[in-house]
Protein backbone atom coordinates (compact mmCIF):
# COMPACT_ATOMS: atom_id res chain seq x y z
CA UNK A 1 0.00 0.00 0.00
CA UNK A 2 3.01 2.18 0.95
CA UNK A 3 4.77 1.46 -1.98
CA UNK A 4 1.57 2.37 -4.17
CA UNK A 5 0.98 5.82 -2.61
CA UNK A 6 4.90 6.32 -3.25
CA UNK A 7 4.09 5.76 -6.65
CA UNK A 8 1.18 7.58 -7.37
CA UNK A 9 2.83 10.77 -5.42
CA UNK A 10 6.09 10.16 -7.93
CA UNK A 11 4.02 10.35 -10.71
CA UNK A 12 1.71 13.46 -9.29
CA UNK A 13 5.54 15.18 -8.80
CA UNK A 14 6.42 14.47 -12.43
CA UNK A 15 3.32 15.60 -14.28
CA UNK A 16 3.59 19.42 -12.07
CA UNK A 17 6.81 19.36 -13.38
CA UNK A 18 5.79 19.00 -16.81
CA UNK A 19 2.85 21.26 -16.37
CA UNK A 20 4.87 23.79 -14.58
CA UNK A 21 7.12 23.66 -17.70
CA UNK A 22 7.37 27.27 -18.94
CA UNK A 23 7.40 28.21 -22.81
CA UNK A 24 9.17 31.51 -23.18
CA UNK A 25 8.93 32.85 -26.68
CA UNK A 26 11.89 35.20 -27.37
CA UNK A 27 13.32 37.00 -30.52
CA UNK A 28 17.35 36.75 -32.15
CA UNK A 29 17.36 40.11 -30.53
CA UNK A 30 16.07 39.34 -26.93
CA UNK A 31 18.15 36.32 -27.36
CA UNK A 32 21.24 37.74 -27.71
CA UNK A 33 20.54 39.99 -24.52
CA UNK A 34 19.90 37.47 -22.51
CA UNK A 35 23.18 35.31 -23.83
CA UNK A 36 25.61 38.82 -23.74
CA UNK A 37 23.96 39.38 -19.94
CA UNK A 38 24.13 35.67 -18.57
CA UNK A 39 26.72 33.34 -20.69
CA UNK A 40 29.09 32.08 -18.42
CA UNK A 41 31.80 32.01 -20.47
CA UNK A 42 31.04 35.98 -21.62
CA UNK A 43 30.83 36.86 -17.43
CA UNK A 44 34.19 34.60 -17.24
CA UNK A 45 35.89 36.98 -19.41
CA UNK A 46 34.39 40.03 -18.01
CA UNK A 47 36.03 39.52 -15.06
CA UNK A 48 39.15 38.59 -16.12
CA UNK A 49 38.99 42.29 -18.00
CA UNK A 50 38.35 43.74 -14.39
CA UNK A 51 41.42 41.89 -13.18
CA UNK A 52 43.00 43.11 -16.04
CA UNK A 53 42.48 47.04 -14.88
CA UNK A 54 42.98 46.43 -11.20
CA UNK A 55 46.43 45.52 -12.84
CA UNK A 56 46.97 48.84 -14.29
CA UNK A 57 45.98 50.32 -11.00
CA UNK A 58 48.77 48.06 -8.88
CA UNK A 59 51.27 49.20 -11.07
CA UNK A 60 50.50 53.14 -10.80
CA UNK A 61 50.71 52.79 -7.05
CA UNK A 62 54.83 52.48 -7.65
CA UNK A 63 54.33 56.16 -8.37
CA UNK A 64 52.95 57.02 -4.98
CA UNK A 65 55.37 57.67 -2.30
CA UNK A 66 55.35 54.79 0.42
CA UNK A 67 55.12 55.38 3.81
CA UNK A 68 55.82 52.80 6.83
CA UNK A 69 54.78 52.78 10.61
CA UNK A 70 56.29 50.96 13.00
CA UNK A 71 56.30 50.46 16.70
CA UNK A 72 57.34 47.92 19.29
CA UNK A 73 57.94 47.47 22.95
CA UNK A 74 60.70 45.31 24.88
CA UNK A 75 60.93 44.19 28.29
CA UNK A 76 64.06 42.92 29.26
CA UNK A 77 64.82 41.08 32.62
CA UNK A 78 67.93 39.55 33.86
CA UNK A 79 70.25 40.77 31.80
CA UNK A 80 71.51 43.33 34.87
CA UNK A 81 70.17 44.95 38.12
CA UNK A 82 67.60 46.82 36.34
CA UNK A 83 64.20 45.94 34.37
CA UNK A 84 64.27 47.85 31.16
CA UNK A 85 61.33 48.70 29.13
CA UNK A 86 62.40 50.01 25.06
CA UNK A 87 59.72 51.61 23.22
CA UNK A 88 60.63 52.27 19.57
CA UNK A 89 59.15 53.98 16.36
CA UNK A 90 59.98 54.37 13.04
CA UNK A 91 58.18 56.05 10.55
CA UNK A 92 59.73 56.26 6.71
CA UNK A 93 58.93 58.00 3.47
CA UNK A 94 60.53 56.66 0.81
CA UNK A 95 59.99 57.96 -3.09
CA UNK A 96 61.46 56.30 -6.24
CA UNK A 97 62.70 59.38 -8.46
CA UNK A 98 64.47 57.01 -10.98
CA UNK A 99 63.85 53.64 -12.25
CA UNK A 100 64.91 53.27 -15.58
CA UNK A 101 61.66 53.16 -16.85
CA UNK A 102 60.37 50.16 -15.18
CA UNK A 103 57.50 51.98 -13.64
CA UNK A 104 56.13 53.65 -16.77
CA UNK A 105 56.95 50.69 -18.72
CA UNK A 106 55.20 48.19 -16.40
CA UNK A 107 52.15 50.54 -16.81
CA UNK A 108 52.45 50.21 -20.28
CA UNK A 109 52.90 46.44 -20.19
CA UNK A 110 49.18 45.81 -18.06
CA UNK A 111 47.32 47.90 -20.21
CA UNK A 112 48.79 46.23 -23.33
CA UNK A 113 47.34 43.29 -21.25
CA UNK A 114 44.32 44.64 -20.88
CA UNK A 115 43.79 45.50 -24.16
CA UNK A 116 44.24 41.88 -25.13
CA UNK A 117 42.16 41.01 -22.44
CA UNK A 118 39.44 42.88 -23.63
CA UNK A 119 40.13 41.66 -27.27
CA UNK A 120 39.56 37.89 -25.92
CA UNK A 121 36.42 38.98 -24.35
CA UNK A 122 35.56 40.45 -27.63
CA UNK A 123 36.03 37.55 -29.59
CA UNK A 124 33.91 35.32 -27.57
CA UNK A 125 30.89 37.84 -27.61
CA UNK A 126 31.55 36.87 -31.44
CA UNK A 127 31.90 32.98 -30.91
CA UNK A 128 28.61 33.08 -28.12
CA UNK A 129 26.57 34.95 -30.88
CA UNK A 130 27.40 32.93 -34.02
CA UNK A 131 26.57 29.73 -31.87
CA UNK A 132 23.60 31.47 -30.52
CA UNK A 133 22.15 32.40 -34.24
CA UNK A 134 22.84 28.54 -35.34
CA UNK A 135 21.19 26.88 -32.23
CA UNK A 136 18.23 29.85 -32.85
CA UNK A 137 17.81 29.49 -36.40
CA UNK A 138 18.20 25.18 -36.23
CA UNK A 139 15.77 24.87 -33.35
CA UNK A 140 13.07 27.33 -35.58
CA UNK A 141 13.65 24.97 -38.98
CA UNK A 142 13.67 21.91 -36.42
CA UNK A 143 10.11 22.71 -35.42
CA UNK A 144 9.40 23.54 -39.13
CA UNK A 145 10.58 20.09 -40.33
CA UNK A 146 8.71 18.35 -37.32
CA UNK A 147 5.18 20.35 -38.17
CA UNK A 148 6.30 19.09 -42.26
CA UNK A 149 6.59 15.52 -41.13
CA UNK A 150 3.38 15.45 -38.88
CA UNK A 151 1.92 16.30 -42.25
CA UNK A 152 3.27 13.89 -44.28
CA UNK A 153 2.42 11.26 -41.56
CA UNK A 154 -1.93 12.50 -41.88
CA UNK A 155 -1.41 12.67 -45.30
CA UNK A 156 -0.06 9.19 -45.93
CA UNK A 157 -2.62 8.08 -43.05
CA UNK A 158 -5.28 9.37 -45.13
CA UNK A 159 -4.08 7.55 -48.46
CA UNK A 160 -3.77 4.15 -46.23
CA UNK A 161 -7.42 4.68 -45.34
CA UNK A 162 -8.70 5.53 -48.39
CA UNK A 163 -6.68 1.91 -49.95
CA UNK A 164 -7.87 0.05 -47.67
CA UNK A 165 -11.53 1.05 -48.38
CA UNK A 166 -11.00 0.32 -52.14
CA UNK A 167 -9.17 -2.94 -50.76
CA UNK A 168 -12.56 -3.96 -49.31
CA UNK A 169 -13.98 -3.52 -52.47
CA UNK A 170 -11.48 -5.48 -54.16
CA UNK A 171 -9.78 -2.58 -56.20
CA UNK A 172 -6.46 -2.41 -54.88
CA UNK A 173 -3.92 -5.43 -54.32
CA UNK A 174 -2.77 -6.35 -51.23
CA UNK A 175 1.08 -5.76 -52.15
CA UNK A 176 0.03 -2.01 -52.37
CA UNK A 177 -1.30 -1.88 -48.83
CA UNK A 178 1.55 -3.33 -47.52
CA UNK A 179 3.59 -0.65 -49.58
CA UNK A 180 1.48 2.21 -48.05
CA UNK A 181 1.79 0.79 -44.61
CA UNK A 182 5.71 0.57 -45.31
CA UNK A 183 5.76 4.11 -46.31
CA UNK A 184 3.83 5.20 -43.11
CA UNK A 185 6.02 3.22 -40.52
CA UNK A 186 9.18 5.46 -42.43
CA UNK A 187 7.42 8.41 -42.31
CA UNK A 188 6.18 8.01 -38.50
CA UNK A 189 9.94 6.78 -37.62
CA UNK A 190 11.13 10.16 -39.67
CA UNK A 191 8.43 12.61 -37.47
CA UNK A 192 9.86 10.65 -34.18
CA UNK A 193 13.59 11.90 -35.04
CA UNK A 194 12.37 15.45 -35.89
CA UNK A 195 10.84 15.61 -32.67
CA UNK A 196 14.11 14.52 -30.93
CA UNK A 197 15.65 16.78 -32.95
CA UNK A 198 13.61 19.66 -31.96
CA UNK A 199 14.05 18.87 -28.23
CA UNK A 200 17.85 18.67 -28.75
CA UNK A 201 17.83 21.42 -30.01
CA UNK A 202 16.16 23.11 -27.58
CA UNK A 203 18.92 22.13 -25.43
CA UNK A 204 21.51 23.56 -27.05
CA UNK A 205 19.62 26.89 -27.54
CA UNK A 206 18.97 26.87 -23.44
CA UNK A 207 22.62 25.90 -22.82
CA UNK A 208 23.70 29.09 -24.59
CA UNK A 209 21.24 31.42 -22.38
CA UNK A 210 21.90 29.47 -19.35
CA UNK A 211 18.16 29.28 -18.68
CA UNK A 212 16.62 26.65 -16.18
CA UNK A 213 15.52 23.45 -17.86
CA UNK A 214 11.96 24.06 -17.09
CA UNK A 215 11.72 26.15 -19.62
CA UNK A 216 10.99 26.00 -22.96
CA UNK A 217 11.98 28.41 -25.86
CA UNK A 218 10.27 29.00 -28.69
CA UNK A 219 11.70 31.28 -31.45
CA UNK A 220 10.11 34.22 -32.89
CA UNK A 221 11.02 34.25 -36.36
CA UNK A 222 10.48 33.67 -39.99
CA UNK A 223 13.21 32.77 -42.88
CA UNK A 224 13.31 35.83 -44.45
CA UNK A 225 16.50 37.12 -45.98
CA UNK A 226 17.70 40.73 -47.02
CA UNK A 227 20.64 39.90 -50.28
CA UNK A 228 23.22 42.89 -50.24
CA UNK A 229 26.41 42.82 -52.74
CA UNK A 230 29.85 41.82 -50.71
CA UNK A 231 33.01 42.79 -52.21
CA UNK A 232 35.61 40.12 -50.52
CA UNK A 233 38.52 42.92 -50.67
CA UNK A 234 36.80 45.21 -48.99
CA UNK A 235 35.29 42.61 -46.39
CA UNK A 236 39.21 41.42 -45.81
CA UNK A 237 40.07 45.07 -45.38
CA UNK A 238 37.27 45.52 -42.76
CA UNK A 239 38.34 42.62 -41.24
CA UNK A 240 41.71 43.17 -40.38
CA UNK A 241 40.60 46.13 -38.65
CA UNK A 242 37.69 44.79 -37.08
CA UNK A 243 38.56 41.19 -35.74
CA UNK A 244 39.69 40.92 -31.81
CA UNK A 245 42.02 38.03 -32.33
CA UNK A 246 44.30 40.58 -34.44
CA UNK A 247 43.62 43.19 -31.77
CA UNK A 248 44.75 40.32 -29.19
CA UNK A 249 47.98 39.52 -30.88
CA UNK A 250 48.98 43.75 -31.56
CA UNK A 251 48.45 44.59 -27.75
CA UNK A 252 50.28 41.57 -26.93
CA UNK A 253 52.82 42.51 -29.19
CA UNK A 254 53.13 46.17 -28.15
CA UNK A 255 53.03 43.94 -24.21
CA UNK A 256 56.07 41.88 -25.29
CA UNK A 257 58.21 45.12 -26.15
CA UNK A 258 57.57 47.06 -22.83
CA UNK A 259 58.49 43.12 -21.27
CA UNK A 260 61.36 43.55 -22.67
CA UNK A 261 62.23 46.94 -21.43
CA UNK A 262 61.27 46.07 -17.91
CA UNK A 263 63.62 43.10 -18.01
CA UNK A 264 66.61 45.71 -19.06
CA UNK A 265 65.84 47.77 -16.31
CA UNK A 266 66.91 45.53 -14.30
CA UNK A 267 70.77 45.81 -15.18
CA UNK A 268 70.18 49.93 -14.84
CA UNK A 269 70.59 52.47 -12.24
CA UNK A 270 67.10 53.20 -9.47
CA UNK A 271 67.91 56.33 -7.05
CA UNK A 272 65.48 56.22 -4.17
CA UNK A 273 64.76 58.92 -1.74
CA UNK A 274 63.62 58.16 1.71
CA UNK A 275 62.90 60.36 4.98
CA UNK A 276 62.65 58.19 8.75
CA UNK A 277 61.47 59.31 11.88
CA UNK A 278 62.88 57.50 14.79
CA UNK A 279 61.76 57.94 18.32
CA UNK A 280 63.18 55.61 21.20
CA UNK A 281 62.28 56.11 24.81
CA UNK A 282 63.78 53.42 27.77
CA UNK A 283 62.88 53.22 31.23
CA UNK A 284 64.83 51.14 33.98
CA UNK A 285 63.77 50.01 37.62
CA UNK A 286 66.51 48.73 40.68
CA UNK A 287 65.42 45.50 41.85
CA UNK A 288 66.60 45.03 45.93
CA UNK A 289 65.44 43.55 48.87
CA UNK A 290 62.54 42.49 47.42
CA UNK A 291 61.50 46.46 46.66
CA UNK A 292 61.29 47.57 43.14
CA UNK A 293 62.44 51.10 43.21
CA UNK A 294 63.31 53.35 40.48
CA UNK A 295 66.53 55.25 40.27
CA UNK A 296 66.45 58.05 42.40
CA UNK A 297 63.47 56.53 44.20
CA UNK A 298 61.65 57.13 40.55
CA UNK A 299 61.35 55.49 37.30
CA UNK A 300 64.04 56.91 34.89
CA UNK A 301 62.42 57.52 30.98
CA UNK A 302 63.87 59.58 28.06
CA UNK A 303 62.29 59.79 24.75
CA UNK A 304 65.61 60.15 22.08
CA UNK A 305 64.01 61.55 18.62
CA UNK A 306 65.89 61.89 15.60
CA UNK A 307 65.21 61.99 11.91
CA UNK A 308 67.32 61.23 8.55
CA UNK A 309 67.01 62.45 5.18
CA UNK A 310 68.75 60.65 2.15
CA UNK A 311 69.38 59.34 -1.42
CA UNK A 312 69.96 55.55 -2.39
CA UNK A 313 71.70 54.99 -5.41
CA UNK A 314 71.33 51.48 -6.95
CA UNK A 315 73.26 49.92 -9.48
CA UNK A 316 73.45 45.99 -9.86
CA UNK A 317 76.16 45.28 -11.90
CA UNK A 318 76.70 41.94 -12.17
CA UNK A 319 74.22 39.33 -11.61
CA UNK A 320 75.61 36.00 -13.52
CA UNK A 321 74.10 36.99 -16.91
CA UNK A 322 70.66 36.43 -15.57
CA UNK A 323 69.20 39.58 -16.90
CA UNK A 324 70.40 38.85 -20.41
CA UNK A 325 69.14 35.39 -20.43
CA UNK A 326 65.57 37.36 -19.44
CA UNK A 327 65.98 39.52 -22.35
CA UNK A 328 66.69 36.70 -24.50
CA UNK A 329 63.31 34.77 -24.00
CA UNK A 330 61.41 38.73 -24.01
CA UNK A 331 62.18 38.68 -27.45
CA UNK A 332 61.52 35.06 -28.15
CA UNK A 333 58.04 35.93 -26.84
CA UNK A 334 57.78 39.11 -28.81
CA UNK A 335 58.46 37.21 -31.89
CA UNK A 336 56.20 34.49 -31.15
CA UNK A 337 53.45 36.54 -31.13
CA UNK A 338 54.72 38.07 -34.29
CA UNK A 339 54.09 35.28 -35.95
CA UNK A 340 50.76 34.17 -34.51
CA UNK A 341 49.58 37.27 -35.56
CA UNK A 342 50.90 36.47 -39.13
CA UNK A 343 48.82 33.24 -38.75
CA UNK A 344 46.20 34.31 -37.62
CA UNK A 345 45.78 36.99 -40.70
CA UNK A 346 46.11 33.93 -42.84
CA UNK A 347 43.22 32.01 -40.99
CA UNK A 348 41.20 34.99 -41.07
CA UNK A 349 41.84 35.30 -44.74
CA UNK A 350 40.54 31.41 -45.59
CA UNK A 351 37.54 31.74 -43.15
CA UNK A 352 36.28 35.06 -44.57
CA UNK A 353 36.93 33.42 -48.33
CA UNK A 354 34.76 30.22 -47.31
CA UNK A 355 31.81 32.05 -45.34
CA UNK A 356 32.03 34.71 -48.71
CA UNK A 357 31.31 31.58 -50.38
CA UNK A 358 29.08 29.71 -48.86
CA UNK A 359 26.93 32.97 -49.06
CA UNK A 360 27.21 32.96 -52.50
CA UNK A 361 26.09 29.06 -52.99
CA UNK A 362 23.33 30.28 -50.48
CA UNK A 363 21.88 32.99 -52.49
CA UNK A 364 21.55 30.83 -55.80
CA UNK A 365 19.75 27.91 -54.00
CA UNK A 366 17.30 30.08 -52.98
CA UNK A 367 17.01 31.52 -56.44
CA UNK A 368 16.76 27.66 -57.46
CA UNK A 369 13.90 27.22 -54.86
CA UNK A 370 12.13 30.13 -55.06
CA UNK A 371 10.81 28.55 -58.79
CA UNK A 372 9.91 25.42 -57.36
CA UNK A 373 7.72 27.21 -54.31
CA UNK A 374 5.95 29.11 -56.93
CA UNK A 375 5.20 26.46 -59.49
CA UNK A 376 3.75 24.28 -56.46
CA UNK A 377 1.59 27.20 -55.18
CA UNK A 378 0.03 27.97 -58.75
CA UNK A 379 -0.89 23.80 -58.73
CA UNK A 380 -1.81 24.26 -54.89
CA UNK A 381 -4.27 26.96 -56.44
CA UNK A 382 -5.52 25.28 -59.07
CA UNK A 383 -6.25 22.20 -56.83
CA UNK A 384 -8.30 24.53 -54.69
CA UNK A 385 -10.54 25.80 -57.66
CA UNK A 386 -10.99 21.82 -58.69
CA UNK A 387 -11.95 21.30 -55.11
CA UNK A 388 -14.54 23.67 -54.92
CA UNK A 389 -15.95 22.33 -58.10
CA UNK A 390 -16.05 19.12 -57.70
CA UNK A 391 -13.33 17.92 -60.36
CA UNK A 392 -10.37 16.89 -57.57
CA UNK A 393 -10.90 15.26 -53.85
CA UNK A 394 -10.28 16.55 -50.89
CA UNK A 395 -7.49 13.87 -50.67
CA UNK A 396 -5.84 15.13 -54.06
CA UNK A 397 -6.44 19.04 -52.47
CA UNK A 398 -3.91 17.39 -49.66
CA UNK A 399 -1.48 16.14 -51.40
CA UNK A 400 -1.46 19.79 -53.62
CA UNK A 401 -0.86 21.16 -50.21
CA UNK A 402 1.75 18.76 -49.01
CA UNK A 403 3.49 19.45 -52.04
CA UNK A 404 3.33 23.04 -51.58
CA UNK A 405 4.57 22.50 -48.09
CA UNK A 406 7.34 20.49 -48.75
CA UNK A 407 8.53 23.14 -51.29
CA UNK A 408 8.30 26.18 -48.91
CA UNK A 409 10.33 23.93 -46.69
CA UNK A 410 12.92 23.73 -48.64
CA UNK A 411 12.52 27.53 -49.54
CA UNK A 412 13.32 27.99 -45.46
CA UNK A 413 15.84 25.81 -45.69
CA UNK A 414 17.84 27.32 -48.15
CA UNK A 415 17.48 30.46 -46.46
CA UNK A 416 18.18 28.66 -43.27
CA UNK A 417 21.68 28.05 -44.83
CA UNK A 418 21.77 31.83 -46.07
CA UNK A 419 21.42 33.11 -42.58
CA UNK A 420 23.97 30.76 -40.92
CA UNK A 421 26.95 31.56 -43.55
CA UNK A 422 25.72 35.33 -43.02
CA UNK A 423 26.55 34.84 -39.92
CA UNK A 424 29.41 32.98 -40.19
CA UNK A 425 30.77 35.86 -42.86
CA UNK A 426 29.58 38.31 -40.05
CA UNK A 427 31.78 36.95 -37.74
CA UNK A 428 34.56 37.04 -40.24
CA UNK A 429 34.93 40.23 -40.25
CA UNK A 430 34.53 40.66 -36.76
CA UNK A 431 30.49 41.64 -36.62
CA UNK A 432 28.39 43.62 -37.89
Amino acid sequence: MRKTAFVVLFLIFIFSLQAFAEEVSLTLDEAVAIALRDNRDIRLRTEEVKKAKAKISEARGALWPSLNFTGGYTYTTGLSEKRIGLTTTQTTFKYPLFESGKIVNTIKYNRFNMEATQAVLDKTKLEIILNLKKAFFTLLLASDYAQLNKKIVENTQAHLDYLQARYREGEVSESEILNIKDSLASVQQAYETSLNQVEASVALLRNILYLDNAVMVKPEADFSYDQKDIIYDEAFLTALKKRPEIQQYEAQRKAAQKGIEITKAGTRPSIYASWSYYSRSASGLFAGDGAITGASSTATRAWNDYQTLGFTFSWPVFDGWATRAKVEQAIVELKETQLLKEKTIKDIALELKNAYLDLKNAIVSIRAVETDAVFYKNNLDVAGKQKDAGIASLLDFDDADLKFRVSAFKKDQAVYDYIIAKSNFDKAIGGM
